[in-house]
Formats: structure tokens, C-alpha cells, sequence
């Protein structure tokens, strides 16, 4: 790796605003590698439902941290800003630039300012806790978190009960708030972006339709089929990371009779849009990005002077 602080492009945004088509527009013109700031995208096997960049796509351009893990297997932000560190030095010791795109904020932001290791998931307290949410409901469990980590609570919407479940398991197990593994990003073990550009709607309606269109090629093309595929395999299970991604879970619980098919495409569609309101949340916690409206007819050029302004 280079000697010096790791320099990188951000491109950040929502879920369908328009990062890949920005991203490989910025290779077109200048020598780039892209880094996945996805934790959907890690998983093979789960194309469809993730909108995985083409075979031509990355064919184009050199993609990293995609199809990285099994959809059995974990990956978490520690593991992301272990790659990502080490394939931004690799990518600038060949004289490119790391550009990294995606939508998982947890994972900018713990790759610029630097995340403590946290506890590892423990079976045993999860099903405890899913447990208690069945008895109680994830609003009391939720309350339960405002309780001992209010930091962390505030940003969680109640029914959220995948974060909300991750939140009471590191309490548990360490005795300490997520939080605090955070604010642990001051000790000085943080990459800050050279910059951060963000895709970000100014009109709702924009990104709500982009999310119905991009939801109903996902069911032409197969997604239905797609998870068959995964719940065929025999090992994998409802409450997984990777099935819990929005799209999958949604069809998961379709395929095992919680309501009808017929409801897949609204749910589908709602869910997507819940993870698209909590990506705008965490974009507005984040200092310093440059903001370039993705309804804009001229976005992608807009992206292209920003990145051209960089040294």
C-alpha cells in the first residue's frame, strides 16, 4: 500500500438514483476502480433482487467487493473498512482512482471516521430477543434500546427490527452501546473521502417511481425464481443477513405463505422505499458531501465536473 492517507471518491445516494449509470460514466473518463459499498451486493447468488451490476458492467470496469460471500456467511462494517482500506491503497499503488459507490451508510461512514470491532452475532441472545419482540412487539423492544443506548434508538424507526435486534445484541454481549463503537471512529483510524459526492432527490415522487420501475423489472426478470433458487439450496433461513435484504425478504415471506403473492409487488415496493427514507436519514448526518440533485437532467455531468475538479 501507498504511504499517506488513503484518498478515494465517494458516491453515495439512495437506492435508484442513479450511482451505477454516474459511476461508469466517471470511468469512461477518467482511470478508475470501483469499490461496492453495498451489503447486498457482497452475496452470490442474489443477482436480481440486488440489481447487481451487469456482466457487461463490470466488465467495463474493474468491481470489487461484490459476489465476496455466500449468503450463509456474515459480513459486517469492520469487514468492509478492512477491504476497503486494503483495495484503496492496491487501487492507487496502479495509479487509478478508488471510487467507491453504493448505498450502505454504515459503511461510509465507519470507513471515514473509523469503527471499533464490534461483537459478534450470538445465536443463542438473538433468538432470545426475537422472542421477546414476539411476545412484545419491536416498538416495546425499541423502547427497550432508547433505555440504554438513546443515541442509537433516536435514528432507528421502531419496527426496524433487524438494527433494532443488532442494537440490543451489542448491548448485551458487551455491555456497551452501538454507539459507542462509533464515537470509538475518533481515535484517529478513519479514511476520509477526498470527497463524497451524493445522489439525492429533491422531489419524493422522482425517487418513488424510479423504485416502482426498478421493482417491476426485478419481478419480470425473475426474482421469485431467484429466491426459489435460495430456499431450494436447504440451508439458508429466514432471519439471515442476506435474506433479510429488502426484496428478498419480502418475497421469502410470500413464498412461505405469510400473505399472498398477489401482495409481493406493494410490499416489495413500500419496503424500498422505508430503506431508501432511512438512506437519505444517514446522508444528511454526513458532513461535507456535495449534493447533486439525481432528478437533474444533467446529474451524470454534473458528477463529472465534481470529480473533475479533484487533483
Amino acid at each position: 500500500m501507498t504511504a499517506g492517507p488513503l484518498r478515494y471518491v465517494a458516491l453515495a445516494g439512495p437506492t435508484a438514483s442513479g450511482k451505477t449509470a454516474a459511476a461508469l460514466a466517471i470511468a469512461r473518463e477518467r482511470p478508475v476502480e470501483i469499490v461496492s459499498v453495498d451489503s447486498a451486493l457482497v452475496y452470490r447468488g442474489m443477482d436480481i433482487g440486488t440489481a447487481k451490476p451487469s456482466a457487461a458492467e463490470q466488465a467495463e470496469v474493474p468491481h470489487h467487493l461484490i459476489d465476496i460471500r455466500d449468503p450463509l456467511e456474515a459480513y459486517s462494517a469492520a469487514a468492509f473498512v478492512e477491504d476497503a482500506r486494503r483495495l484503496i491503497g492496491d487501487i492507487t499503488a496502479r495509479g487509478k482512482l478508488a471510487l467507491l459507490v453504493g448505498g450502505t451508510m454504515l459503511y461510509f461512514k465507519a470507513l471515514a471516521e473509523g469503527i471499533d470491532a464490534m461483537p459478534a452475532a450470538d445465536p443463542a441472545l438473538r433468538r432470545q430477543l426475537e422472542a421477546d419482540a414476539a411476545a412484545l412487539g419491536w416498538p416495546a423492544m425499541h423502547a427497550r434500546l432508547a433505555a440504554v443506548d438513546p443515541a442509537t434508538a433516536a435514528r432507528l424507526a421502531p419496527n426496524d427490527s433487524q438494527r433494532v435486534q443488532r442494537a440490543l445484541e451489542v448491548w448485551h454481549a458487551s455491555g456497551r452501546p452501538l454507539s459507542s463503537f462509533h464515537a470509538a471512529a475518533q481515535s484517529g483510524n478513519g479514511a476520509p473521502a477526498a470527497a463524497l459526492l451524493s445522489l439525492e432527490p429533491t422531489e419524493r415522487s422522482w425517487l418513488h417511481a424510479r423504485i416502482e420501475q426498478r421493482f417491476d423489472t426485478m419481478l419480470s426478470a425473475g426474482l421469485i425464481a431467484e429466491v426459489q433458487a435460495l430456499r431450494a439450496r436447504g440451508d439458508l433461513v429466514a432471519d439471515l443477513p442476506s435474506m433479510r435484504c429488502v426484496g428478498y425478504r419480502q418475497t421469502w415471506e410470500a413464498l412461505d405463505g405469510a400473505w399472498p403473492i398477489t401482495e409481493l409487488r406493494e410490499r416489495g415496493i413500500a419496503a424500498t422505499r422505508q430503506l431508501a427514507k432511512r438512506q437519505m436519514t444517514w446522508l444528511r448526518s454526513m458532513p461535507g458531501r456535495r449534493v447533486i440533485p439525481a432528478e437533474a437532467a444533467d446529474a451524470t455531468a454534473q458528477v463529472l465536473r465534481q470529480v473533475a475538479t479533484l487533483a
